[in-house]
């Protein structure tokens, strides 16, 4: 397949894989996954394999209650079988609602949100001082940006000068108890990082070949964060923008109707 279309399979087929995960063990927290598909495919593109156990980058995956998107990655890469897959949420599992650190390649069991960033800048000045050409990257939820600790983290970085850590965060203006804009408004959220020495760029988050190049031209002395604009739910219709997809499972009618149309289609 040319690189176009290798993309195009991968981002269908790891939705698909999602979808099959979280209908087995029927479980939510599908919108959240498939939001940030895009956002692994440009991180494993620009910054490497991250699912390894020797890794050539870090992963912090802070929003962890979206590991479906990552397991379902990790199986299409041959990390995992089929059959890890489809033991998800089951118990002895290895694949839990969020990362555990039992899994190759998972460095921090992410879950309680708002913790990821500060494990990440960790990560990422450890690597400097070890002389390590690693990056990582930290992948947030917009209503992570609601908690204190990641703003301590934000201050951290900077005064670090981490050039080798990117913060992703998927901004797609939801959260489990409304929009982002009633709970708590971020709108000024890229100034202010800003104004605290870092790089900030906005891409979307579904734009695979923007966020490549946004991450490999990255900063010379300070960090990057980038505002991915992405949907909720992206690449099936009826689960787009609708906050009640952050939890519900899918009916075997509405799965049967979801996995038809991210293989068949290209989400924005």
């Amino acid at each position: 397949m040319e690189a176009s279309e290798e993309l195009t399979h991968d981002r269908r087929n790891i939705r698909r894989l999602v979808l099959e995960a979280a209908f087995a063990a029927n479980k939510g927290h599908i919108g959240s996954a498939l939001s940030i598909v895009d956002i692994l495919l440009a991180a494993e593109i620009a910054l490497g394999p991250f699912y390894t156990q020797k890794r050539e980058s870090n992963l912090v995956l802070s929003k962890g209650h979206a590991a479906s998107a990552l397991y379902a990655l990790m199986t299409l890469r041959g990390q995992l079988t089929q059959q890890n897959l489809e033991s998800y949420c089951s118990d002895g599992s290895i694949l839990g609602t969020h990362p555990s650190v039992e899994l190759a390649g998972v460095t921090f069991a992410s879950g309680s949100l708002g913790q990821g960033l500060g494990v990440a800048a960790g990560l990422a000045l450890a690597d400097r001082i070890e002389c390590s050409d690693r990056r990582t990257l930290c992948v947030l939820s917009d209503a992570e940006l609601n908690e204190g600790s990641t703003w301590e983290a934000l201050l951290v970085a900077n005064h670090h000068k981490l050039r080798n850590l990117v913060v992703a965060v998927d901004l797609n203006g939801q959260q489990a108890l409304g929009r982002t804009q009633e709970v708590l408004n971020t709108d000024g959220v890229a100034s202010a990082v800003a104004a605290l020495g870092w790089q900030v760029r906005v891409v979307s988050g579904h734009d695979v070949g923007a966020m490549v190049a946004a991450m490999k031209d990255f900063p010379e002395d300070r960090p990057l964060l980038l505002l991915c604009e992405t949907i909720l739910g992206s690449g099936v219709s009826f689960m787009e923008k609708r906050i009640e997809w952050h939890y519900l499972p899918v009916n075997s009618e509405q799965f049967a109707d979801a996995v038809a149309e991210v293989m068949k289609g290209n989400p924005r």
